[in-house]
């Protein structure tokens, strides 16, 4: 009589198959939106939520950037860069959102949220992260126009904003407070010589202005 015999697999196999179902189970972090467009010197709102399987218990949660496989990811609030800007809103249980004040274009990055459970090795980072980008605002107006014609300026962003955004357009520093609109250009109808003079643009609510552009106004020739 021939027995036929069933190997068990070996230990390690069988020890990579549970990591494998921790860590696909249960396990993930969620942002909303992943990709910010945000305005130079605004603050920013990186929504974020996380679960876990339920018996873990949460030791440590942070923010990192660039993490480097292998390696411990470093949390920003201890990089002297972010540690004053940088304000955790979350907790240690479903939600990891953050507000990141003042932001500059040194700011753009991948941010990844990252949680540590109480057990040996029971850690997730939320891979890919989201994605922030940091624009200013230039506006764009033809150097010359004629007495009399109608011109358009329009206030410039290099990705579009992610907050709805209401424009303030200024001419010579002096807010021309009747123009405040959703829409990103200023029409000017029938420009006058009074017309002339550096125009710049603004989001309401924020300190950041735009550079000034110079618009000249000539006499119409007949």
């Amino acid at each position: 009589m021939v027995m036929s015999v069933r190997m068990a697999p070996p230990l390690p196999v069988i020890f990579l198959l549970m990591i494998h179902n921790v860590f696909s189970e249960g396990w993930g972090v969620s942002y909303s939106p992943s990709h910010i467009c945000a305005l130079k010197n605004s603050s920013v709102i990186m929504s974020c939520t996380y679960t876990y399987p339920t018996g873990h218990k949460i030791e440590k949660v942070f923010w990192t950037k660039n993490p480097v496989k292998g390696e411990e990811s470093p949390d920003l609030s201890d990089d002297p860069e972010y540690s004053q800007r940088l304000q955790y809103l979350g907790d240690k249980q479903q939600n990891c959102t953050i507000r990141l004040s003042h932001v500059t274009q040194n700011d753009q990055h991948m941010y990844y949220f990252r949680f540590i459970t109480v057990r040996p090795n029971m850690k997730w980072t939320g891979d890919p992260g989201v994605i922030l980008t940091v624009t200013d605002l230039q506006v764009e107006a033809p150097e010359r126009v004629t007495e009399g014609h109608n011109v358009s300026l329009t206030c410039k962003s290099s990705c579009t904003l992610t907050d709805r955004a209401t424009f303030i357009w200024y001419r010579n520093s002096q807010p021309l407070t009747e123009r405040r609109d959703r829409n990103n250009q200023l029409l000017l109808q029938s420009v006058r010589r009074e017309d002339a003079g550096r125009y710049s643009c603004a989001l309401h609510g924020h300190t950041y202005i735009s550079p000034a552009a110079q618009l000249n106004v000539s006499c119409e020739t007949h």
